[in-house]
């Protein structure tokens, strides 16, 4: 890749805008001291979670593992922060609609609002890509290699293009990083690598993440050219002069794109670091996070009559088979095979069954005592991951009413196993939101000149933050995690193919090749590193 850097006496445009006013003595203070203030409420709240659970620190290395995995998985978040900053500011900046100074807080603040909103169904998403044997042994050394494996493999290749000032998928990169890390694992244990893998849950990201920046190029085009017929102003296809603002209702339409972008890349991205967090969480202090000891009082029941219905529907493909004597073991090796056998469902009915008995003998998630409830969350994970995998099954025909009440069963156990404390969702709130005020200077040269021969207009910006922001929003409302990068940047490129003003083609090679090669090297690095901690630990 060529090295796209940000040296302001390389590119130095007559009218660029000023990139070099940075928060002041008072912002860097306070943005110092919101540093300090989150980590401190990170460790106030990991402890008292613990405290109230029945757990103390009686050992130093588990809870100093526990922070060093907490602050990498912070981390990660922090440089998606400024890596992917340019995403909703380039535009606000290179328009004269915002200063540069100003915009980044701005996008920061709604970056810091829009993972504090989310609602979680990214976070998981991401996570079932993990091999469940991984899952449900988070808390050991393994679990240990996976995260910090992951975790390190993301952040180097997020650090490197953003280096070399080329925009790339933190989501590519994550998602990369979790198929080396299983990939890794299967051949360690003699499968092969393909085994490591829920592939279906891949190949449906893997098309959000190849479609995405296709549709931000095609449909940025088109709404470009929209523009230009619908709205005869030429004050909007025309390069700012100077520093002049925009029209007013240009100006609020691109500052509205901007906080829409900020907001939704907060819900998408700030996701992916909750469900790592809580995988981190559930493997070092799984009497307080294995469990949502928070459901409401009615749990248990509605608990019981899911479990009946869903044993109800079971049953009635059985054949009356009896269940194997170690039914825990059959669903695991189901789920880890993907082969249906005749003892896979009397399996996970004698499962169901024995979950059902837990939960009606403590009364209460929250009375579930410590030594029970990282068992009692494996088998509620096993039960929801089977069911899940059966409805890929075509051999098997559910009728409407038994697929409806194995999903509500299977919505109760995930109400129980996949849960996010409001701590954490601040804690990464916090380390977004922040990261987007710092190193974002050299994204954002390379989104605002570097992509086309010509500087951007107003129009051409608002038609690719619209885009975004449309686009990353349904994603997100879809669970589905896309790249916010690639889906501007490619809606930058098509409204300046739109506008046949040209495009520098070595940004575009650039872009390209980090498109291409971003996943198999994270794959590579992540799979790598995994393969060498997890000899370590």
């Amino acid at each position: 890749m060529n090295a796209t850097t940000a040296n302001a006496a390389d590119l130095a445009p007559v009218d660029r805008p000023d990139l070099d006013k940075g928060l002041g003595a008072a912002g860097n203070i306070g943005f110092a001291a919101a540093i300090l203030a989150a980590l401190g409420y990170v460790a106030y709240s990991v402890f008292a979670d613990a405290a109230a659970a029945g757990v103390h620190a009686t050992a130093f290395l588990p809870f100093a593992l526990l922070f060093l995995a907490l602050l990498i998985a912070l981390g990660f978040e922090f440089v998606n922060g400024f890596h992917d900053t340019a995403n909703a500011v380039a535009t606000v900046i290179y328009t004269n609609s915002m200063p540069a100074n100003y915009a980044v807080v701005w996008s920061g603040f709604f970056n810091f609002l829009g993972v504090l909103l989310s609602t979680g169904a990214v976070a998981f998403g991401i996570v079932s890509l993990l091999p469940v044997e991984l899952i449900l042994q988070v808390g050991s050394n393994a679990g240990f290699a996976m995260v910090f494996a992951l975790l390190i493999a993301a952040i180097v290749w997020n650090l490197a293009t953003w280096y070399f000032g080329i925009p790339s998928s933190s989501s590519h990169t994550l998602i990369g990083s979790i198929i080396g890390v299983g990939v890794a694992n299967a051949m360690l244990h003699g499968k092969s690598g393909t085994a490591g893998v829920d592939w279906s849950k891949a190949t449906e990201i893997g098309y959000a993440l190849l479609l995405s920046p296709l549709l931000g190029f095609t449909v940025a085009a088109l709404l470009f050219l929209a523009m230009k017929v619908l709205i005869r102003n030429k004050t909007l296809y025309e390069a700012p002069q100077g520093n002049t603002p925009p029209p007013l209702w240009i100006r609020g339409l691109l500052i509205f794109t901007c906080t829409g972008v900020s907001f939704a890349h907060g819900s998408n991205d700030g996701q992916k670091g909750m469900g790592l967090i809580m995988l981190i969480l559930i493997g070092t202090v799984p009497t307080a996070y294995a469990l949502n000891r928070a459901v409401p009082e009615k749990y248990v029941q509605e608990f019981v009559v899911n479990s009946n219905a869903a044993e109800g529907a079971l049953a009635a493909h059985g054949a009356g088979a009896a269940p194997p004597a170690d039914a825990t073991r059959a669903v695991t090796a189901y789920i880890a095979d993907k082969k249906l056998s005749p003892e896979t469902l009397p399996a996970l009915g004698a499962l169901i069954d024995k979950v059902e008995t837990q939960v009606t003998g403590y009364g209460s998630l929250a009375k579930v005592p410590a030594a029970a409830t990282e068992n009692m969350r494996n088998d509620m994970y096993l039960a929801s991951e089977a069911i899940k995998r059966l409805g890929k099954e075509k051999t098997l025909t559910f009728t409407q009413a038994e697929t409806e009440a194995l999903t509500t069963y299977k919505g109760s156990l995930d109400s129980a196993t996949r849960f996010i404390p409001t701590w954490v969702k601040v804690a990464v709130a916090f380390a977004l939101g922040l990261g987007t005020m710092i190193g974002w200077k050299r994204i954002v040269v390379t989104v605002g000149e570097k992509i086309g021969k010509s500087h951007l207009t107003y129009a051409q910006g608002a038609s690719a933050e619209l885009v975004a922001m449309g686009t990353i929003g349904a994603a997100d409302m879809l669970g589905l995690p896309v790249s916010t990068t690639h889906v501007l940047s490619s809606g930058v490129a098509g409204t300046m193919a739109a506008n046949r003003s040209g495009l520098q083609m070595a940004t575009i090679r650039n872009l390209l090749m980090a498109w291409v090669l971003t996943l198999p090297v994270s794959i590579l690095l992540a799979g790598s590193l995994y393969a060498v901690l997890n000899a370590i630990f």
